[in-house]
């Protein structure tokens, strides 16, 4: 036989061998819990120990990278679950909160001296996702439990618009108690569509839905965006034995009056501890569902060996509510809602091939990063053209995880700045922490004996190279001891957020506390429309008119009504010019003056007053003629 074919005969083995030993693509799981604190999760103590049970959890730690300066790209559920879908800052996609989508308003027409800006109140459909980059790159995309990028819960778009094959929105046993938390609890019965299983954990539609998932996938890559309920309010649990079990063990009572406040403090309140635990069973039927079950793109193997793992929550533990305590996330400041730590910091383990087991990580990232990550991990192409805000973090899973260096901007420059914009609700605050470093910025100041303009933190020294804890508490304020850093950070914060063409919040012409400018408010004097030109004229009454937006919907007084902004125009004379975009059925004029104050017109009634009417915002707004309500409910 001639010698170069023995050699080729010789060659051929291995490379069939190669072929089929081929590692396929990976799987990946994102698990974003709802409102679960840094703090609720046991392999997370520090200071006091969490008297809540957490053993998969825990067990998934040590199989990984535990991170101890996670955060959440917000400090409420919306806009992270945006951001972590599109890899866009709240901020730069102006979807800085919840429900969104209106007319700037006061929310209290004289209490509050400011009111938060538009914002939007969705995830535009046209997005390419997290879902569309996977699924362009061969994976199957799936979506369990809490959708919750737009408007309502139900509300467009929905996951099939926007990149997912499949998806199921089912509460299960998070679906509220009736009529209060004392009743309806869970049964063996076999017509009991909560039974108890053998364990003891009632019946969670919203994670078998995940597994359902699972088990009908498993066959080809696939992403599985598991979004539970737990562990958000209704505060309950559908499992008597389990309430019990944390009435013991925290040595508290409960009232005999369901319907009493639960004001206990600290992490004491058993409905809450009973629903961390609850969460700790599903995911860990997740968990052992992947460690058991063998992979059929791998024989021999079972899907865990070759999926990435990733559990977190979509912003800092909810401390409290208008009717109870629920957790507490000491050592941290303050819970949800807040850019305190408590609102924003949060649990986050990452496991999967090729990442190092039982490692604890001190170095900063975020949930904005996962969508860069995971089609790294996913050998996946990133999309041409578009913009994301968070870093790969792929090099510092699968190298060193306690090395920062590893984690660059799109630059090339190792990060060391992360910013939030929250100018809603009652926080009306901005925050960056750079290095070691974190500053507030509060917006709501003037005449406001509890927030100070500007709040200056070292949460951690790591001038040995390691994160050293020095006020993770936020108690020491070093704004008037180190000015020229206040001056610095605050000037980096502006850069950034005016890049991102970030809203702030306006004062309130109605506000007590507002400042006495107010006086100097303008006044709108009339207003017509030719076509779809819209004119206003208005008289400043001492402040200077700066600018103006139309705020426009294209579908006034459906169920789902939603509200656009679009710059108007000033002209000479007091007047204001706008375009109605096509399709407007209802529409507001905005004018800001030199002292950031807002006039609407006509004039918007918080959002409270509203709905306690049920008026929609289209039966204050002018009526654009010529237009009807589209058929299309953006619901």
């Amino acid at each position: 036989m001639n010698k170069s074919y023995l050699i080729l005969f010789a060659l051929l083995p291995p490379l069939a061998i190669c072929a089929k030993t081929k590692k396929p693509k990976p799987n990946i799981v994102l698990i974003l819990t709802d409102d679960l604190g840094w703090q609720d999760v046991k392999c997370y103590d520090i200071d006091e120990p969490s008297p809540v049970e957490t053993p998969n959890i825990d067990a998934l730690a040590k199989k990984g990278v535990k991170f101890w300066q996670a955060y959440a790209p917000a400090p409420t559920c919306a806009p992270t679950r945006c951001a972590i879908l599109s890899g866009i800052h709240p901020a730069r996609a102006q979807k800085t909160h919840v429900v969104g989508g209106a007319p700037p308003a006061p929310h209290h027409l004289r209490a509050w001296s400011m009111m938060s800006p538009w914002y939007s109140g969705r995830m535009p459909e046209d997005t390419f996702t997290l879902a569309r980059a996977l699924k362009s790159a061969g994976y199957t995309t799936g979506h369990s439990g809490k959708w919750h990028v737009a408007i309502s819960h139900n509300a467009f778009p929905q996951p099939e618009d926007v990149g997912f094959d499949w998806t199921r929105h089912d509460r299960g046993a998070a679906q509220p108690m009736r009529p209060h938390r004392m009743t309806g609890f869970a049964t063996r019965h076999k017509d009991d569509p909560f039974r108890l299983n053998e364990k003891g954990f009632p019946y969670h539609q919203n994670s078998e839905d995940a597994l359902t998932f699972l088990r009908e996938h498993k066959d080809r890559p696939f992403f599985l965006y598991y979004a539970t309920w737990l562990v958000h309010t209704p505060i309950h649990t559908r499992s008597k034995a389990l309430l019990d079990k944390y009435v013991k063990k925290l040595g508290v009572q409960l009232p005999d009056d369901p319907h009493q406040k639960w004001l206990s403090e600290g992490q004491t309140n058993p409905f809450y501890c009973a629903m961390v635990e609850m969460l700790d069973h599903y995911v860990g039927q997740l968990f052992n569902y992947l460690e058991q079950t063998d992979d059929p793109r791998r024989p021999g193997h079972n899907l865990i060996e070759n999926t990435y793992v990733i559990f977190t929550s979509d912003n800092g533990g909810m401390e409290g509510s208008r009717t109870q305590i629920i957790t507490d996330n000491y050592p941290l400041d303050r819970g949800k809602i807040s850019l305190m730590e408590g609102g924003t910091r949060i649990p986050l383990i990452i496991t999967g091939p090729g990442i190092a087991k039982g490692v604890e990580s001190d170095v900063m990232v975020n949930g904005l990063d996962f969508y860069p990550t995971i089609l790294s991990l996913a050998d996946a192409k990133f999309p041409e053209g578009k913009h994301l805000d968070g870093c790969d973090l792929a090099p510092l899973l699968r190298q060193d995880p306690a090395n920062p260096n590893l984690v660059r901007e799109a630059d090339g420059k190792v990060r060391d700045t992360m910013v939030w914009h929250f100018p809603n609700s009652a926080a009306l605050e901005s925050t960056i922490r750079i290095g070691d470093y974190k500053l507030i910025r509060n917006y709501d100041h003037i005449n406001n004996p509890n927030n100070r303009e500007l709040e200056l933190y070292r949460l951690y020294n790591a001038t040995s190279g390691r994160a050293i804890r020095e006020d993770i508490e936020e108690q020491k304020n070093l704004a008037d001891s180190m000015p020229g850093k206040a001056r610095e950070m605050n000037r980096r914060l502006t850069k950034i957020l005016t890049e991102m063409k970030a809203s702030y919040p306006y004062y309130n012409p109605h506000g007590s506390r507002a400042p006495a400018t107010k006086k100097n408010v303008c006044t709108v004097l009339s207003h017509q429309q030719i076509g779809n030109t819209v004119q206003f004229t208005y008289r400043e009454n001492g402040a200077k008119v700066v600018r103006a937006n139309l705020i426009y919907s294209l579908n006034g007084g459906v169920r789902y009504e939603e509200w656009f902004r679009t710059p108007a125009k000033l002209v000479r004379g007091n007047k204001v010019h706008a375009q109605l975009p096509k399709d407007t059925t209802h529409y507001f004029l905005n004018l800001i003056d030199e002292n950031n104050f807002l006039r609407s017109h006509p004039e918007v009634l918080g959002p409270k007053t509203l709905s306690k009417s049920k008026v929609k915002y289209a039966e204050k707004a002018l009526k654009a003629k010529g237009t009807k309500v589209r058929k299309k409910d953006l619901g």
